[in-house]
């Protein structure tokens, strides 16, 4: 029997080892589910929203043992393991409250004489959730909650080394009364994973990860006839206009560029930049990430922990050093530090092109990526030219013409202006090309796995 070792990034110790399921375990569970969802499925919403208010609660009871477990299996600063905690409660909280109505039966009328209609969103049954480790408890909770509040149960794929976290959260979410088999979480290899996508019990598929995954994860799930959610990440461009404050730009741009260590899929990644405020904002940003203090995870001083892992440290590193070699040049950061841990430095690259991966892919780290542009229009062209669009942002004093540059023509999914922020749950998330599609906050993630069924009445 094959096994799953996590490691803590900050000390390379073991954490736990835990045994690969095989795949008729994996599909017992599954089937587990499905037979739960069959009773769950006759709730009210009402119903529902009481069982998610005490599985949000019960994640802020236990926050601290949460964060600390985070914190373990990815190297995440245990301040920003606190904010995931109190922002899943948060969603569990949204979910209930608003839920009930989002989700209520709709009249309508059909026919040129008006006659009476009803549109019922019904559940579909077991939803395939497939998550990654950057946001731990955040991922599998924002799936959980909508589904639920749907009337769907969940079974859960999760990132291997954060393997603790996804089972602790099903622990939690029993221990707050939910169904035990409503909620499940496998143990399991990509050949399983891809056949449970195909069982005929499973009636959707979400995931979060890179576009290349999203690929086989829809392809997979296409050829299977069923619905697909895919958040792909980006390579988000926060534009610094003419008139931008650099003060604002600055001080956002850093918490953009390093939040979660800068392992989050909507991050400041690029930073396109106009001629004409060019060298003072980057002698500011540069400035700021020179002062960044790297170390312990848990100490409440360090400003940037370890990536998540050996690997994601290793492509990081080789990100940059490919991006130097074809001409990209450091203005700070980018020298490993000799020491224990996945770390690596908040860094600054600029003279970037296309064919840098710098330029043209994600960096999922601490890399700032910066473009110099002519001026606004041509900043908003070369934010555009990206085969992404999940998030990005706009530094200007003018913020009427921030907010038509954002509605008219930024190519994304989301943007922020002159500020930066993850998520909100009455915002929805998600993004175009190839940062996927669908979308999940705000009421919209509710209704992705639904029959929206119409019944005509006479």
């Amino acid at each position: 029997m094959s096994t799953i070792t996590t490691i803590n990034p900050a000390t390379e110790k073991e954490i736990h080892t835990y045994d690969v399921m095989t795949e008729k375990q994996a599909t017992d569970r599954l089937e587990a589910c499905h037979a739960a969802f069959l009773k769950w499925r006759e709730l009210s919403h009402q119903d529902r929203g009481a069982y998610l208010k005490k599985i949000g609660q019960k994640l802020r009871d236990n926050a601290n043992e949460l964060a600390a477990l985070m914190t373990n299996e990815t190297g995440k600063l245990l301040s920003d393991g606190h904010i995931e905690i109190e922002l899943c409660a948060a969603i569990c909280d949204y979910t209930a409250q608003n839920g009930p109505a989002m989700l209520a039966d709709e009249e309508r009328t059909h026919g040129p004489d008006c006659k009476r209609g009803l549109i019922s969103y019904q559940p579909l049954g077991v939803i395939y959730s497939i998550q990654p480790w950057n946001f731990p408890i955040y991922q599998p909770v924002r799936v959980l909650a909508s589904n639920l509040m749907a009337g769907n149960g969940c079974v859960l794929k999760h990132a291997s080394i954060c393997t603790g976290s996804g089972l602790r959260l099903r622990e939690l979410c029993i221990e707050a009364g939910l169904p035990e088999d409503l909620f499940q979480v496998l143990v399991i290899d990509h050949a399983t994973s891809d056949k449970l996508i195909a069982h005929s019990i499973v009636r959707g598929v979400t995931m979060t990860g890179s576009d290349e995954a999203g690929r086989h994860i829809g392809a997979v799930a296409a050829k299977a006839l069923k619905k697909t959610v895919l958040e792909l990440g980006s390579n988000d461009a926060y534009l610094v206009l003419e008139d931008a404050d650099i003060e604002t730009a600055v001080k956002f741009s850093v918490m953009g560029r390093l939040y979660n260590n800068g392992e989050t899929c909507v991050s400041a990644k690029r930073f396109i930049v106009t001629d004409k405020v060019y060298d003072a904002f980057v002698e500011s940003f540069v400035a700021h990430m020179q002062k960044i203090n790297m170390g312990d995870p848990t100490d409440k001083k360090t400003q940037l922990g370890p990536l998540s892992s050996q690997e994601q440290f290793e492509m990081v590193k080789e990100q940059v050093d490919a991006s130097v070699a074809k001409g990209a040049k450091i203005l700070c950061g980018g020298e490993v530090p000799d020491r224990t841990g996945a770390y690596y430095p908040a860094t600054v690259l600029a003279d970037l092109a296309p064919g840098m991966p710098a330029y043209d892919d994600e960096i999922f780290g601490p890399v700032a990526s910066i473009i110099r542009a002519k001026n606004d229009e041509d900043a908003m062209r070369l934010a555009n030219e990206s085969r992404y669009g999940l998030g990005g942002g706009i530094f200007s004093k003018d913020e009427e013409r921030a907010v038509k540059l954002a509605r008219d023509h930024f190519d994304t999914g989301m943007i922020r202006i002159n500020s930066f922020g993850a998520v909100d749950p009455n915002m929805p998330f998600g993004g175009v090309k190839d940062s996927g599609y669908g979308r999940e906050h705000g009421g919209f993630g509710m209704k992705e796995f639904v029959n929206a069924k119409s019944i005509f009445l006479p």
